[in-house]
């Protein structure tokens, strides 16, 4: 019982609410006199504005802030804090709790851009939290500092994913103009190879959907290279008969589904879970990822039907599993048909981090304009720019009819180099520094 902590931090409820407002009013009004007679404001009447409060052992309520979206528009992952206080007279380290605390419940909620107006005198804490001072401004006739808490969600998933790339690839044959591609052509021949393996961990986990994905995934590498499938082959390691039918039953649910047949392979037993297939298929003019030049519009095409894939909320959105085959193959032929200048289909590095390899590959940066990416109901921007989609295609140039897949322009190539968000007040965010794989321009 000595252990236990001297507080606790929760979402307020109606009660707790009214003490936090009572709180506001004997800080900001009486003893400041920053607001006469009360400090509510429109964000209090949002009722997508979330309060948190801290509470002694007792459930007196000691604190609180809030924080939620910026305005009263689409919630694109724009939130900001405010209205921190603490109890008068209260010992020392509540708030800051406090404002990890908001910090966390933002990221949780997808959340891409978090800032706050600190009181001046408040910076120094701020800053040793891990925030960053933007510029002074002022509230209520009160210097105050707007100050940023850095997300890092797109640069640790570029890095985790892609960032070693460079290194170990170093060396290796490829073939010039189409380093880091989603696939590769075959040297004197019109076909295009691709390969993907499943993550070990998926396989196991969840068989029939590693299944479908491993067709998947190589499908949509040769619809950005614009090539027309021709078949597959799967390499299978499985504990038993068993498991490796609940694999292959997705494999095969996926080849019909998609009208792509399996061409031959590999089963293996008695060995841990793998799964990886190799995807051929024909083009004579194949689209480079990195044919984009600096001053080009970015264009997203992306299938918004369908929701998170049970188990993978946040991670993997499912759209093709209930797709038609002639909606699927309208999705695949988009690239060959259309011919953009660079086309890149959104792979595990998120929907930034493909920028970012596209981007790269063209030898510049770009530049992703938030409010104009489609995106499906039911998606945070921050989960959206950082799952697997079903089918997601950015592409440089001639703009794609791909079915039920939705395009719209939503961004840039500029000189320099990373990925920068630019949020409808006209700021901009960098999220990734520089490449994303380090294999350079293609």
């Amino acid at each position: 019982m000595a252990r236990q902590p001297e507080f606790r931090i929760e979402r307020a409820d109606t009660a707790a609410l009214e003490v936090y407002r009572a709180l506001r009013t004997e800080a900001f009004v009486e003893r400041q006199g920053l607001f006469d007679g009360h400090d509510l404001d429109d964000r209090d009447d949002d009722s997508r504005t979330i309060v948190l409060v801290a509470r002694d052992t007792a459930g007196t309520v000691l604190g609180g802030v809030r924080l939620g979206p910026v305005d009263n528009g689409e919630d694109l992952g724009w939130w900001s804090g405010g209205r921190l206080v603490v109890r008068h007279g209260v010992r020392q380290g509540i708030g800051a709790a406090l404002v990890r605390a908001a910090c966390a419940h933002a990221e949780t909620a997808g959340v891409l851009r978090f800032e706050a107006t600190v009181q001046a005198r408040n910076e120094r804490m701020f800053t040793r939290l891990g925030w960053v001072s933007i510029r002074p401004v002022t509230v209520a006739d009160s210097p105050h500092v707007l100050m940023r808490w850095p997300i890092g969600r797109i640069a640790a998933l570029a890095k985790a994913t892609k960032s070693d790339l460079g290194s170990l690839l170093h060396g290796l044959t490829g073939v010039p103009g189409f380093v880091g591609d989603d696939g590769v052509p075959v040297p004197g021949s019109d076909l295009i190879a691709a390969c993907d393996a499943i993550i070990p961990s998926m396989v196991e986990r969840d068989p029939e959907w590693a299944g479908w994905c491993s067709v998947l995934v190589n499908l949509n590498d040769l619809a950005a290279m614009g090539a027309e499938p021709i078949g597959l082959l799967d390499a299978l390691g499985a504990r038993d008969k068993s498991f490796a039918s609940r694999v292959l039953s997705g494999l095969r649910r996926a080849s019909v589904a998609y009208g792509v047949p399996v061409l031959g392979g590999h089963t293996q037993f008695g060995v841990p879970a793998s799964l990886a297939v190799t995807a051929l298929g024909r083009t004579s003019n194949p689209v480079p990822g990195g044919g984009g030049k600096p001053g080009q519009r970015v264009r997203l095409t992306a299938d918004l039907g369908g929701g998170w894939r049970p188990g993978y909320t946040g991670r993997q959105w499912d759209s093709t599993s209930t797709r038609s085959t002639v909606e699927l193959r309208a999705m695949l032929s988009a690239v060959g048909r259309a011919r953009p200048d660079a086309a890149k289909d959104v792979s595990m590095a998120g929907l930034a981090g493909t920028l970012g390899m596209l981007a790269e590959a063209s030898g510049c940066g770009a530049v992703l304009d938030v409010g104009k990416v489609p995106r499906p109901r039911g998606a945070t921007v921050g989960d959206w720019f950082t799952c697997f989609p079903g089918f997601a295609m950015l592409t440089v140039g001639n703009p794609l009819d791909a079915g039920p897949a939705a395009g719209a322009d939503c961004g840039e190539l500029v000189t320099g180099y990373g990925v920068r968000l630019r949020w409808p007040d006209g700021e901009q965010t960098r999220v990734i520094e520089a490449g994303v794989t380090g294999l350079g321009t293609s």
